[in-house]
């Protein structure tokens, strides 16, 4: 196992250990969930929205799908979402990129992100005028020194490391014009949602930040902030969030960490309650998947010892969620009669853990991704990679691009 990759498990299996050993008593209560929180849940998936009035609902996927149609007659519907992956975000970054390079950057009527892929969504949903900024993040070294340990924290505190270097990468980039130019976006009928996980019901929550951004305000500002910063937060590596927002006429106070706890992506509203197929209508609605991971690690030596046998095994049961997830959105695509299409990093890709936050590791996969986009060798899936228009053929894409590896179409059962 490489040493970042160490960097990451090893901390999640003294946690493991100390739990066993009752070490589980240490330090204060987190808030639980309330009767009126557990109703805020409503039907599954659902998105919370904020009002006019400043409170929380929650929508169901049928209702969010019925709203979009409206909204957006005229217009084939499309969703793009991002995974969560640690750094591996720099491959959705550049992803963006690649497209924007070549001329075929869309522009969605829905951008979803969970964890790394919430901190991509916003740029993804703004589009090519926002590149610069997600420039400077993932290729001109903004993410370094991200990770700062705190002494001694990750058994007598929250975390093992300090959450404040992110706060600030968020708030340096989550400012008032970002906000405000997703608040123009969402007058459109757009829509922007990243998922978080409530740590006291272990359950997934998906937020509409379109809906926050439109608010506007000092509180709603601080509320957008949180929900990026509780999406990205792994547990034991960054402190839990604590989120603030009024629902049903109450203050509400929860608990959240990363959303990669409980899915590594999402599609929203759900494949099934997005348009298919009609006669003399619309296309059906197209859905894109970004993973910012490899699907598997490929195989290596592991130590006959307690933390490198849990390591291997957290890292193989996040990799085997991600492949369950990406077969189930496929089929239901499928079934639907929807557009489908996925990108991964390879597993020939030399990754070197969640948390490998290098500079120049950094720009090596956004780069990467960069070129293989705009070389039209990115999508897995029904696009057809070869047909790609002239300008793409260009571009001289690395020897092994995500399209060009038939291992990913084994994971999502898409050849058979």
């Amino acid at each position: 196992m490489s040493h970042p990759a160490r960097k990451l498990l090893h901390p999640l299996a003294l946690f493991a250990l100390a739990a066993s050993a009752g070490c589980t008593s240490l330090g204060p209560e987190l808030p639980n969930s309330t009767a009126d929180e557990i109703s805020l849940r409503g039907p599954s998936p659902g998105v919370r929205i904020l009002g006019a009035d400043g409170q929380i609902e929650v929508v169901s996927s049928r209702e969010l799908a019925k709203r979009l149609q409206v909204q957006l007659p005229e217009r084939q519907l499309s969703i793009i979402a991002f995974s969560d992956g640690g750094a591996g975000g720099a491959f959705g970054a550049g992803v963006l990129a690649g497209l924007t390079q070549n001329g075929t950057r869309p522009l969605p009527s829905v951008v979803t992100g969970v964890s790394a892929g919430a901190l991509v969504a916003p740029f993804a949903f703004l589009g090519p005028a926002w590149d610069q900024e997600l420039f400077a993040i993932y290729r001109d070294g903004a993410t370094e020194g991200l990770m700062r340990k705190r002494l001694f924290a990750g058994l007598f505190g929250s975390s093992v490391y300090s959450d404040a270097p992110l706060r600030r990468l968020i708030a340096r980039y989550a400012d008032d014009a970002m906000i405000e130019a997703i608040a123009i976006e969402s007058r459109k009928g757009r829509l922007l949602l990243v998922a978080t996980t409530d740590f006291a019901s272990g359950e997934p929550v998906i937020w509409d930040l379109t809906s926050i951004a439109a608010h506007g305000g000092l509180e709603a500002k601080a509320l957008f902030r949180s929900i990026l910063l509780a999406s990205a937060s792994v547990p034991g590596m960054f402190p839990p969030v604590t989120i603030k927002f009024r629902a049903n006429g109450q203050p509400h106070v929860e608990t959240h960490v990363d959303g990669g706890v409980t899915m590594p992506f999402f599609i929203a509203p759900a494949p099934q309650d997005l348009p298919g197929p009609a006669l003399g209508g619309l296309p059906p609605a197209t859905v894109r998947v970004v993973i910012d991971d490899r699907l598997r690690d490929p195989p290596h030596v592991t130590r006959a010892n307690a933390l490198s046998i849990f390591g291997r095994s957290v890292s193989a049961g996040l990799s085997r969620m991600k492949r369950t997830a990406l077969e189930s959105i496929q089929l239901a695509t499928s079934e639907r009669g929807l557009s489908f299409a996925y990108a991964a990093v390879p597993v020939s890709y030399p990754l070197h853990g969640g948390l490998d936050f290098d500079p120049q590791a950094q720009r090596s996969l956004f780069e990467y991704a960069s070129t293989c986009a705009a070389a039209g060798r990115l999508w897995m899936g029904r696009t057809d990679n070869s047909n790609v228009p002239l300008r793409q053929r260009e571009f001289r894409p690395p020897t092994a691009c995500p399209a060009d590896d038939s291992s990913l179409r084994r994971f999502a059962a898409l050849e058979h």
